[in-house]
């Protein structure tokens, strides 16, 4: 599980890196907030260690812009604010929890843990995505578009389920390959470019609102954004 940590004080970002590595987790660190908000969009962490006070976006701007783009990773806020004031801001920003410094190592990783636990039971428990108009049935692997089902191949399907699972995110082509055809695959090949268009002709064609976006230079997303 990749953990991104935000928090420009060397001190404790030193600590919390070799403190969650020796636990097996992968760890990247960010030390400013435009450069941990370029992570967290690119870099698909599991969970972010966020700290309150960062240079350029603080802690509670970035979360809110996180929230704001439909990126639902969860966020464990490291402060050393004691003020009652601040963690409300914060959990009504997003943040899924609140941790004052000094804390102990103990109480973060069952912080960790609990946060994590609570995102494998709410996954579970959709079984079902939707975008606009169009709906993919995870259990029975079924899409469809305005009711009519779409007929789709395995790698299409697995393709789609990961556009829809975070609408409106960009996914590059290196990420779609290591996602729906594995590390393995050549990344020169064109093979996510022939399958945009094989999922364009059944998903778009005939709809006045297209789905599937390019990103020039980018990559690829989904939304219901005219």
């Amino acid at each position: 599980m990749n953990i991104l940590i935000i928090e420009d004080d060397a001190r404790v970002a030193d600590f919390l890196v070799r403190g969650l590595r020796a636990e097996g987790y992968r760890v990247q660190l960010a030390r400013t907030g435009p450069e941990g908000l370029q992570l967290a969009r690119t870099g698909e962490p599991a969970l972010l260690l966020l700290d309150l006070m960062l240079p350029g976006i603080n802690g509670l701007e970035l979360c809110q812009i996180l929230r704001a783009e439909r990126n639902h990773v969860p966020v464990l806020m490291l402060t050393s604010l004691s003020d009652i004031s601040d963690r409300v801001t914060g959990l009504r920003l997003g943040a899924d929890d609140y941790l004052t410094k000094p804390f102990a190592f103990e109480e973060l990783l069952a912080r960790i843990e609990a946060l994590m636990r609570r995102g494998r039971e709410q996954r579970t428990r959709v079984t079902t995505l939707q975008v606009g108009d169009l709906e993919l049935d995870r259990e029975r692997m079924q899409a469809s578009r305005a009711g009519r089902p779409i007929a789709l191949t395995a790698k299409e399907l697995a393709f789609l389920e990961l556009l829809m699972s975070a609408p409106g995110r960009v996914y590059s082509r290196e990420r779609i390959l290591a996602n729906v055809w594995g590390a393995n695959e050549d990344p020169l090949t064109n093979i996510v470019d022939v399958y945009v268009r094989r999922l364009r002709s059944k998903i778009d064609e005939g709809h006045a609102l297209p789905l599937i976006k390019t990103v020039r230079g980018l990559g690829y997303r989904l939304d219901s954004e005219p």
